[in-house]
């Protein structure tokens, strides 16, 4: 299943090869697996990589199926002419699509969407039609930037998270808001339904997320050592009741599936992720319960932006059904 984050910043810049070592207890680990864990990246994406000889074994490229040895020197080039993007392009061009979008805000440089839960960002593997983006190849046919698959595209929503999300449609205001996402200052507020109650009614959380090394199509706090990428969550407590809580959370960084991994990490998952959270949802609810919900930007004219959403009907219903509040 292909990840679509919720929090990952999409940044299509090139990059200077990033070398690391095979330590021995990963010795006999293929060079799919093994890249895939250690950059944070999907399986498909680090196999065409390989086919493009954008990751090298040793400086020499490799077959993806190769056994590594402990020593082994290995080379993840991101960005340049072999790197495919998050996801496979599954033939070409996305297909411009008239499908209704919630467009909360436009101008001439970017646009504001309110992303309903179920609609995937851009094209991947399992999803060529009916995403985000075909969507936006019709209302805004200009958007052509940021790669075969994701033009206009600065960061992502999880298929089943719903909200806000901003996307450029030229070429300098794809920069600019990369810039911004870059340096973090976006302001991205997320609101979340969780099993339990936090040990403090505010706090922060910081922990690495990275790839599973058990579970490749799996997130999780994994050290930085073993591929872990530095991740900071801030929540605060809106609404207790009897057996949730309803969070604010604010991204400091924007790492894949990084609230639901946090909130799962102290024991609080998000209602309705059966990913990292409960099997059997513990309110009447078909998703996570998650919700970008405010959105603060700079314009790439200089001008502040804010943007809202309120939550969606399912969400507003499970909110309801948590009972009263404490």
């Amino acid at each position: 299943m292909p990840l679509d984050s919720e929090e990952e910043v999409d940044d299509h810049r090139p990059g200077a090869p990033v070398p690391a070592r095979v330590d021995p207890d990963e010795a006999g680990n293929r060079l799919d697996a093994w890249a895939a864990r250690h950059a944070g990246l999907s399986r498909n994406r680090v196999q065409a990589l390989i086919a493009a000889g954008a990751i090298k074994l040793d400086g020499r490229t490799a077959q993806a199926s190769v056994r590594l040895r402990a020593g082994d020197v290995v080379t993840v080039a991101l960005g340049g002419p072999g790197d495919p993007g998050p996801h496979l392009d599954p033939g070409g061009s996305p297909v411009a699509e008239d499908i209704p979008l919630a467009v909360v805000y436009e101008d001439d440089d970017i646009a504001v969407i309110d992303k309903p839960a179920g609609m995937v960002v851009h094209p991947a593997p399992g999803h060529p039609r009916g995403t985000l983006v075909n969507a936006l190849m019709a209302r805004y046919p200009e958007m052509r930037m940021g790669g075969a698959t994701r033009p206009g595209i600065v960061h992502r929503l999880d298929r089943d998270t719903s909200g806000l999300i901003v996307v450029a449609r030229h070429d300098a205001a794809l920069a600019a808001l990369q810039a911004q996402f870059r340096d973090r200052t976006v302001e991205k507020l997320y609101l979340a339904l969780v099993d339990g109650h936090p040990r403090t009614d505010a706090g922060t959380i910081e922990a690495p997320v990275g790839r599973r090394h058990d579970r490749p199509d799996e997130m999780g706090i994994v050290p930085v050592a073993r591929g872990g990428r530095p991740a900071t969550t801030r929540f605060r407590t809106v609404t207790r009741f009897d057996a949730h809580a309803f969070l604010e959370c604010v991204l400091v960084t924007g790492r894949t599936h990084q609230i639901r991994v946090h909130l799962g990490a102290i024991g609080t998952p998000v209602v309705g992720d059966r990913t990292y959270g409960r099997a059997t949802p513990s309110l009447p609810l078909g998703r996570q319960f998650l919700h970008a919900a405010s959105l603060g930007l700079v314009r790439p004219d200089g001008r502040p932006l804010l943007v809202t959403s309120p939550l969606p009907g399912d969400l507003a219903e499970a909110l309801a059904s948590a009972g009263p509040a404490k």
